[in-house]
């Protein structure tokens, strides 16, 4: 008999959270985050974290639970993830996979095959040199050049994820892509994709942003910055993190950091809608303007 999992997913910004916490007091059920940024402890303005007060009470797991100069990858989401779906359904309570991080989702739904190319510090090194000689961008641009199907997956501003594509694409094995969309069948699945309007999804991602400042985003990366995380660490290139540290180093001002972190913001929700939009098997729902009830009743449905 397959195991159940419900998996709420979207652009940041759309509202995961608190439907997902909703449905876990109807349904009995428990919450695993799929977010590659909420993962770290200390990330949590920035990264819109779950609150213990906003959990209600609700089992989550995989949020808050590494150290931030800790790394961390697809494959170790996949194992840590299949082994929480397992412990929740064997209690007899449905597990919810939350969150917009593609990647972490997809290694659940999909089968694909991750890639074992070890690290090349020699061609890294020219990278780098590369980046610091032509900049970020053109990397990026060269590396979607050789593979179009990245510039979906990942973000301008992520140095070490380009880097990490640039080395797989340099390495001459065979790529995976074409095995990507090959969708499993392992769990009964129900996945509901949250969207609205897209000027009502950017103004909310853009309140939100400010909402952020308001409640001490800038402190809370300053307080990252003095235990000596900066943008080396994997953990420090969600969008705005990188901004306001370049901030802090004197590297922009303030308004231009936070409408940059704004920017990104949109860019990245309507990044996320591309990539989930390929998947037929979603269900997609506005929170904002839809009756939560039918969502119930097919939840209801496909489970109970």
């Amino acid at each position: 008999m397959k195991e159940n999992l419900l998996i709420i997913l979207g652009p940041t910004g759309i509202g995961k959270t608190l439907l997902s916490i909703e449905i876990a007091k109807k349904f009995n059920g428990e919450i695993i985050g799929a977010d590659s940024m909420q993962i770290y402890k200390g990330f949590d303005i920035g990264t819109g974290k779950v609150t213990e007060e906003e959990m209600e009470e609700i089992p989550h797991h995989l949020i808050d639970f590494l150290e931030p100069k800790a790394e961390f990858s697809v494959e170790d989401f996949r194992n840590l993830a299949k082994e929480k779906i397992s412990e929740i359904n064997s209690r007899g309570k449905l597990p919810i996979m939350v969150g917009g991080t593609g990647l972490y989702i997809n290694s659940i739904v999909y089968n694909f095959s991750m890639q074992k190319i070890e690290k090349d510090d020699e061609y890294r090194k020219y990278l780098d040199d590369y980046i610091d000689e032509n900049g970020l961008e053109s990397l990026y641009e060269k590396m979607v050049s050789l593979d179009p199907k990245l510039e979906d997956n990942i973000h301008p501003n992520n140095r070490h994820r380009i880097i990490r594509a640039m080395e797989i694409l340099n390495s001459g094995e065979k790529k995976e892509t074409e095995n990507f969309r090959r969708e499993n069948d392992d769990y009964n699945l129900f996945m509901i994709g949250l969207n609205t309007d897209r000027e009502v999804l950017y103004d909310r991602i853009n309140r939100r942003v400010d909402m952020m400042m308001e409640e001490g985003f800038l402190d809370e990366v300053k307080r990252l910055y003095s235990m000596g995380i900066d943008e080396n660490f994997q953990s420090m290139k969600a969008i705005g993190y990188r901004e306001m540290l370049m901030y802090l180093k004197g590297e922009v001002e303030l308004s231009y950091a936070i409408d940059k972190m704004k920017q990104f913001s949109r860019n990245y929700a309507k990044r996320q809608l591309t990539w989930f939009g390929r998947d037929e098997r979603i269900r997609w729902f506005d929170p904002l303007n839809e009756d939560r009830k039918e969502i119930f009743e097919e939840i209801e449905r496909k489970f109970f």
